[in-house]
């Protein structure tokens, strides 16, 4: 979606000022991302995704998993927004603001036509310039998701099984795409 005035910095307190009006928005390098609620099937792929990973994180205690809205920040004046992301153990708790997550083990975006070019522009730029160890571009058209590390130029193009591994001491997790795609969006 475009924003409402292209050529304006935007300003994480004029964001907040913004009326609920159930868009989703988000603030990168001045500029403003305004993305409308997720229809069924996106959100659908973002609960089996959820799914796929919490119980992992749980029984090898790598992080947690947590979903948004969120408002992180990894710098002055932003708002990221991403659909899943997982905090590195140990998880500093109880969490009583977004200001105290520093850092991703993962960030996942589920594509949508509204979201796609920020997803793999904008948005994909910032997770790797704050070093977010894996960044996940999942693409239920294609049925596929798009593996981005920070220092990638190029994706690594996943479409069968994905293996995810946050620390070398833990055996990965395996998340068998096609059986994933399939139960949430049904038969290609």
């Amino acid at each position: 979606m475009v924003m409402p005035e292209a050529a304006r910095r935007w300003t994480r307190q004029m964001v907040f000022a913004l009326p609920d009006d159930r868009n989703r928005y988000e603030l990168i390098d001045g500029e403003l991302i305004v993305t409308p609620s997720s229809a069924p099937p996106h959100q659908l792929l973002v609960a089996g995704l959820f799914a796929s990973l919490q119980p992992y994180l749980t029984r090898t205690g790598a992080g947690l998993i947590l979903c948004s809205p969120a408002d992180l920040a990894f710098g002055e004046g932003e708002i990221l927004q991403p659909d899943l992301f997982v905090l590195p153990a140990p998880v500093p708790g109880p969490l009583t603001s977004w200001r105290e997550v520093t850092a991703l083990l993962l960030a996942i975006e589920v594509l949508s036509p509204a979201t796609a070019r920020w997803d793999r522009g904008l948005k994909r730029r910032r997770y790797q310039r704050a070093r977010v160890a894996e960044y996940w571009i999942v693409d239920p058209d294609a049925r596929v998701v798009e593996r981005w590390r920070p220092a990638d130029t190029r994706p690594e193009i996943v479409d069968v099984v994905l293996e995810w591994r946050p620390d070398a001491d833990i055996e990965p997790l395996r998340i068998e795409l096609t059986a994933l795609f399939t139960q949430v969006l049904g038969t290609p």
